[in-house]
């Protein structure tokens, strides 16, 4: 055996398929501090979602089957659900800008995702959004208003949505002014524009819906649907009064009616469309249509109201009272300087008057220093006094009523949040601290009412157009559309898992890429470049990161959205599923303030959680990438992050909820250098002959020498509609290549080491893991992960080594293939220590934990009875338990979704067996 096998097995040990991988680094360094949480809210002390005070909240809503003569194609992706008084609600349409349907009773159930884990904070069953009311008054899936002649589905039968807003040029949604507890829709029709005020009036026991209309410059007739009833007995128009009656004895009825000064006409189409005809006229028109539907018996008092005068508008456009007065002010968390970059806390706003919950999504930055925040619940906040000590941090409430916003900008001191609305520009017209103006800046991307197609991240680009990040439709939750266009997904729109530019007037778009499934993304204002993120899943058999150029396919067939059968672009690199099964955006340093990490991309794992800095090798013929873990305190999933233009740090947002290694709820926190020394990987380069990575330090000399303190391995994924990928050798069979290392060198400066590396050929994922010294003594245990896109030929002089013996490549690569295999004894002991170096407690509990876990809790597991999503059942013994790791797809326990990828390759047979031994462990555990 030579000195180099020896050395390696003495000190490595002969090592299996589980390795020391950057998870045990990660998580041991988590695991005490997981009885800190930070800014934990209590759930009991949070106020309902719904505000009385606020006049709106966004919402998709399906009201295709909510009882006989109402339209059964109503459903809505973008809608206001308006509170009206009088417990009478609508929805307001703002694609099709249609009223899709009015209700009395109760509000809307709050069942979708942002709503159901508000004060449960891991619920993610949400649901769809169904009516609880009464309902009253509805319109199908067709423009509400209409140039010329009113047009009712345009011909075509009665079907799911295209998702996709009336053409700008016909008619389109401006935004929303908030006037206190009133909310003023304004919107275009032609040429016209056209301001309402929605609202209600009582008569009796019953609730007339009114729509007080402000309507300016209508140069040509314009059409306004505004009921649609099916199973009418018998039509009329009387006067200003149209009504459509129901049942044997026309005993109900459905009436419109119009009120003020104006001479708008009633029609009734096909003897079940009402519509309000507005003639051609150069003067402003000031009027109200009323909508009821109740008994017969009771039409004359309906006809009074519509006698009575329109609601006079509030002057709205100077800007309305302000809904957040008070400030809140929270005193951060600062570091000791114990490392080259810590993380300080800025604790959250949860003790506030209006007892809000605060799940921060995303960051932005004004350019005096002063931030604004978005919240998944809809809200957002601008914060001040983010200075040195933190000591006196300043959150004021901005705006609220979004739906399940994830991303922030900041441009020429104007907010703009990305939401499912679309890309909503903030105005506060008072200047009083609250947004009372929601300006439409785009809804020109399409966006489905499917549960998991986010509006995922935005950018924006010194131009004034926007990037946008879409979400895939992805069926691990409740959805509207039916069809399959592949495993794990659902129709969605024609833009799910896609990539935009928004122009800079916001009514233009420009399409990317495609192919993805859950992207976020990540621009460098400096370079022009785009970075992206995908999620594994279905398809996406790990963690990528992609340098996104136009035009590109990243391999998700489902949301291709193109008929050529492009290539696959391959990403700059993969992450291994240990390390970050959970991705979520990006961020670039382009300060000069955070030392080593200055131009550098930051990767941020929601799953892990943490930031990783991502090394780029340019040098090759493609470019390719890795990625080394900034070790600091996380006490949340990190989703969002940006740099402040003062001090030039790190902002990092994020909220839990769909898994995660932290069992913090959500946090702010600064990524601060401190100006200490940095022991990471700063540069890499992989070639023919073998790897070089650089270090933020020198090395030591011995230490970097010595191969033996080395470990490198590759496997390859393989992309299938299965959820993840196991570990493939490259001749296609399963496992992982441990790689020898012939030789190593440290370069001139001290901070490079060249490892050569026999066979080096382009690989989906290697690791390098590395137990050195730094020169100053700092003992440095890390891995490298990256991807060899190209393998060609390494300049060695350029990186600063002299004298390589190349001969090593090919001279010990018979005796270094020899080593021998170790026999391992499986156990339960080992099954625990796999269960954490294989992340498994993220998304499985080895108590009974269901809260925030993606899959079931293993105690009790063992022998228990499993019941599947398609009603079959088993009894959880040793080979369920096998194919469960190996193949979990297959089958499916009841209540929860495909979300766990195989561990074929990664696992060996001794390690899958001691993972069966713990598992009956637990079972026998009285804890």
């Amino acid at each position: 055996m030579s000195q180099y096998v020896k050395k390696q097995v003495r000190k490595w040990g002969v090592v299996s398929v589980v390795v020391l991988s950057l998870a045990t680094v990660m998580l041991t360094g988590y695991t005490k501090y997981q009885h800190i949480v930070s800014d934990q809210p209590d759930s009991a002390n949070l106020a309902a979602f719904v505000e009385p005070g606020f006049p709106y909240i966004s919402t998709s809503v399906d009201a295709r089957n909510i009882g006989a003569g109402f339209p059964k194609d109503n459903q809505a992706a973008r809608t206001l659900a308006l509170q009206l008084g009088d417990s009478a609600y609508a929805c307001f349409d703002t694609d099709q800008l249609r009223w899709s349907v009015a209700w009395t009773g109760k509000f809307l159930p709050m069942v979708l995702m942002a709503q159901v884990s508000y004060k449960k904070f891991f619920n993610k069953n949400n649901e769809i959004a169904r009516l609880t009311g009464e309902p009253k008054i509805a319109t199908g899936n067709y423009a509400g208003w209409t140039v010329g002649k009113p047009v009712f589905r345009n011909g075509q039968q009665e079907g799911e949505p295209t998702w996709k807003p009336l053409p700008a040029d016909q008619a389109r949604w401006n935004g929303s002014y908030v006037f206190g507890s009133k909310a003023i829709l304004s919107y275009s029709v032609g040429n016209s524009k056209i301001y309402e005020l929605p609202g209600s009036r009582k008569f009796g026991d019953q609730v007339a819906f009114t729509r007080n209309l402000r309507i300016e410059t209508v140069d040509k007739e314009l059409y306004l649907t505004a009921a649609e009833v099916s199973n009418g007995a018998g039509a009329e128009v009387k006067g200003k009064v149209a009504y459509i009656y129901q049942g044997a004895n026309k005993d109900s009825v459905t009436a419109i009616g119009i009120a003020g000064k104006v001479d708008w006409k009633l029609e009734i189409n096909e003897n079940k469309y009402i519509t309000v005809k507005l003639p051609a006229s150069a003067k402003q028109a000031l009027g109200m249509i009323v909508m009821w539907k109740g008994p017969a018996k009771e039409l004359k008092a309906f006809e009074k109201v519509c006698r009575t005068k329109p609601e006079l508008f509030p002057d709205f456009e100077k800007g309305g009272p302000a809904a957040w007065k008070e400030t809140i002010t929270t005193k951060g968390k600062l570091s000791p300087d114990t490392a080259a970059f810590v993380t300080d806390q800025l604790t959250l706003p949860l003790n506030n008057p209006w007892k809000r919950n605060v799940r921060l999504a995303d960051i932005a930055f004004f350019p005096d220093g002063r931030a604004a925040v978005v919240t998944f619940e809809g809200d957002v906040w601008t914060v001040e006094g983010i200075d040195k000590d933190l000591q006196n941090v300043k959150w004021r409430r901005f705006a609220s009523g979004l739906h399940e916003p994830m991303s922030i900008e900041v441009v020429k001191d104007f907010i703009y949040v990305f939401d499912r609305n679309g890309i909503v520009k903030l105005h506060d017209l008072n200047r009083d601290g609250n947004a009372d103006y929601y300006e439409n800046f785009s809804n020109v991307m399409s966006q489905s009412a499917e549960s998991r197609e986010w509006a995922a991240d935005m950018v924006y680009v010194a131009d004034g157009s926007f990037y946008i990040a879409k979400g895939g439709s992805l069926s691990n939750g409740p959805g509207m559309t039916s069809k399959a266009p592949g495993k794990g997904f659902r129709t969605g729109s024609d833009q799910n898992g896609t990539i935009l530019k928004i122009s800079p007037d916001g009514k233009q778009f420009e399409v990317i890429a495609t192919g993805l499934r859950g992207p976020y993304l990540g621009f460098n204002p400096k370079t022009g470049v785009l970075t992206a993120t995908d999620q594994q899943g279905n398809f996406v058999p790990s963690t990528p990161i992609y340098v996104i150029k136009k035009g590109d396919y990243y391999g998700v067939i489902p949301t291709a959205h193109r008929t050529d059968n492009p290539e696959i672009a391959p990403p700059l690199t993969w992450i291994p599923h240990s390390v970050d099964r959970s991705s979520l955006g990006q961020a670039w340093v382009t300060g000069n303030k955070m030392g080593p990490l200055n131009g550098n991309l930051i990767h941020f794992s929601f799953g892990t959680p943490g930031l990783f800095r991502v090394l780029i090798d340019s040098t090759s013929k493609i470019m390719q990438g890795g990625v080394s873990y900034i070790n600091a305190y996380y006490p949340a999933p990190t989703s969002k992050g940006a740099l402040s233009p003062v001090d030039e740090q790190m902002y990092v947002t994020g909220f839990n909820l769909w898994g995660s290694a932290s069992t913090g709820i959500s946090s702010l926190i600064r990524l601060r250098y401190t100006g200490k020394q940095s022991y990471m990987p700063s540069q890499f380069r992989a070639g023919n002959q073998g790897i070089i990575i650089g270090f933020d330090t020198e090395i030591d000399k011995s230490t970097a020498l010595d191969p033996a303190n080395f470990e490198i391995k590759r496997y390859n994924y393989q992309r299938t509609e299965e959820y993840g990928s196991g570990h493939f050798k490259l001749d296609g069979s399963t496992g992982e290549e441990m790689l020898p290392v012939a030789g190593a060198y440290l370069s001139a400066d001290g901070k490079k080491v060249l490892l050569l590396v026999p066979d080096m050929k382009e690989v989906m994922q290697m690791e390098v893991g590395y137990r050195l010294k730094a020169k100053d003594g700092k003992k440095i245990n890390d891995h490298f992960y990256f991807t060899v896109n190209s393998s060609d030929d390494i300049d060695f002089k350029k990186y600063g080594f002299d004298h390589v013996d190349l001969a090593l490549l090919t001279a010990n690569k018979e005796e270094m293939a020899s080593q021998p295999v170790k026999v391992e004894i499986a156990s339960a002991e080992k099954g625990q220590e796999i269960f954490q170096k294989m992340a498994c407690f993220g998304c499985h509990s080895p108590g009974t934990k269901t809260d925030g876990m993606y899959g079931p809790p293993f105690k009790n597991l063992y022998k228990s009875e499993r019941i599947f999503d398609d009603g079959t059942k088993e009894i959880a013994d040793e080979k369920y338990l096998r194919e469960s790791i190996l193949a979990p797809s297959k089958k499916i326990v009841k209540g929860y979704n495909e979300e766990m990828p195989s561990f074929v390759g990664v696992l060996s047979d001794t390690d899958i067996e001691s993972v069966i031994l713990y598992i009956k462990d637990l079972k026998k555990s009285k804890n």
